[in-house]
């Protein structure tokens, strides 16, 4: 029998269809892989055997009965931030502490009526704040990938780290993750998977743990382009439990991929191209416009002027945002309560030991330009500054169809490189907030491989609702990249 566990999710379903294994067969398979590898990369919180054979073994019964769904059997990881009922849901923070909701977030359900799999749940950056999987109350994930000659352990990137890291050392056949400011995208860029970051609203976001609400959005992080559109098909739809729920119909995505994308428009953001760009980066991105010119795109130049305000409007309005989603974390309800004279007292203790340094930066940032005084000369000025960004894609949309960007300013970096300069961490998502403030797709494909033998991946952005057109050429650009390296197992 051929290596399950190095399935594309496309290929283990139509090995379930044909009965060449079975969802058990496949579900213990990848469990074995998830306990050889995961004492060294720490991907997953919380690993789930039982839950997975008996979910498998149900899928083997309904497949039996001719009742087989679109994901009958396919087995995947959930990160984190996804509440799961009866089983802990943490955000990777402590003051969550041993957390099992009663519930299940909209996304998973519609994942286990398709017929999935759960093998478990996955780290991240705590509440997603974080752009190297570091600040994760169970500690980093590690990059499943290593520099051509080194040993040096590097980051899978944030804050879907651990769903990133896990495809890429093939634990699971593709990962549920969220995007704020390219919390997929990224760590898809640093693992050679491929990730999107849907239109905002396209998920549900009803039962994921709350970051920034106007920014927040789930998708998939896959081995392939197809396999992205695979689960994308199952995770989104309208829910009426979430207000920002778009009422609209979920296409076939798998369909576009494949598809000629002769006579489409794709433009350049000359904005993109940043002082200090590594030229690895630069040239990359040339190859990409070279690869959809030969599947007969037309590319021409576009100006996006307000992208230099981006990053600074984006870290004001999601720390404010947090400020607000995470007061509601006060040790009374749920979670971690520590000790106090006072109510007052057990509220500050609780929220001191509770969350880390990152999110206590986050929720003080946010809480200043939320205050008298500041609100007008911060908040109200980014919320202008949103709106000024998302008018300079409208107007780009008026000429093109999609943008091609890199989707990071470099290869994965080495784990403790960038912690003590938060700013230096937030450039990380210099070419992906854009898209979280305006609400558009995006999607990251691995293009290519850094001097130093470490992927390096590129970035499509789309109109909002139209993944179609970012799957056809995400995928004409899969063919032309031929992108086929793997990490060289060391775990």
């Amino acid at each position: 029998m051929a290596d399950l566990n190095a399935l594309t999710l496309k290929s283990a379903l139509a090995g379930l269809a044909a009965k060449d294994f079975s969802a058990e067969e496949l579900a213990r398979a990848q469990v074995a892989a998830i306990e050889a590898a995961n004492p060294s990369l720490n991907a997953f919180v919380l690993v789930t055997p039982d839950r997975a054979i008996a979910m498998a073994k149900a899928s083997d019964q309904r497949r039996a009965r001719g009742e087989a769904g679109p994901l009958e059997g396919a087995s995947i990881g959930v990160k984190d931030l996804f509440c799961t009922e009866g089983v802990r849901t943490t955000a990777a923070s402590k003051i969550l502490g041993d957390f099992v909701p009663p519930y299940e977030s909209t996304v998973t359900a519609q994942l286990w009526r398709d017929g999935a799999v759960m093998l478990g749940k996955l780290n991240l950056d705590e509440f997603a704040m974080g752009s190297s999987n570091e600040t994760s109350a169970f500690g980093p994930v590690v990059n499943p990938w290593r520099g051509r000659g080194s040993n040096k352990p590097l980051t899978p990137g944030g804050s879907s780290g651990g769903s990133a890291a896990a495809v890429a050392a093939d634990l699971c056949l593709a990962a549920t993750a969220t995007d704020t400011g390219g919390s997929i995208r990224q760590p898809a860029s640093f693992t050679g998977t491929v990730g999107i970051k849907p239109t905002y609203g396209r998920c549900s976001r009803w039962g994921v743990v709350a970051f920034a609400s106007s920014l927040d959005q789930a998708g998939p992080i896959a081995k392939t382009v197809e396999d992205a559109a695979i689960l994308l098909r199952s995770m989104a739809g309208h829910d009426p439990k979430d207000s920002t729920s778009l009422p609209v119909e979920s296409p076939d995505f798998a369909s576009f991929v494949g598809k000629s994308v002769k006579g489409l428009r794709v433009g350049i953001p000359e904005d993109y191209r940043i002082e200090g760009m590594p030229e690895e980066i630069a040239r990359l991105w040339d190859q990409g416009i070279e690869w959809l010119k030969a599947a007969g795109a037309e590319v021409k130049s576009v100006r996006l002027p307000h992208t230099k305000y981006a990053l600074p409007a984006y870290y004001i309005i999601a720390p404010a945002e947090a400020s607000s989603n995470l007061a509601r974390y006060d040790g009374m309800r749920f979670g971690l309560r520590e000790p106090g004279n006072s109510l007052t007292e057990v509220y500050e203790n609780t929220r001191a030991s509770g969350f880390g340094e990152e999110v206590k930066r986050r929720i003080l940032i946010g809480a200043y330009v939320l205050s008298a005084g500041y609100y007008d000369a911060y908040y109200l000025k980014a919320q202008k500054v949103r709106r000024r960004i998302a008018d300079d894609f409208d107007a780009a949309f008026l000429e093109v169809d999609a943008l091609l960007t890199p989707t990071a300013p470099s290869a994965a970096f080495g784990l403790g490189e960038r912690t003590d300069d938060p700013v230096a961490m937030y450039l990380n998502d210099v070419f992906t907030v854009t898209t979280n403030l305006a609400g558009l797709p995006g999607i990251s494909l691995p293009a290519g491989l850094s001097s130093d033998g470490l992927p390096l991946g590129l970035q499509l952005i789309g109109r909002a609702l139209d993944e179609g057109t970012l799957f056809s050429l995400a995928g004409a650009m899969e063919e032309a990249a031929g992108f086929t390296a793997r990490p060289q197992r060391w775990w």
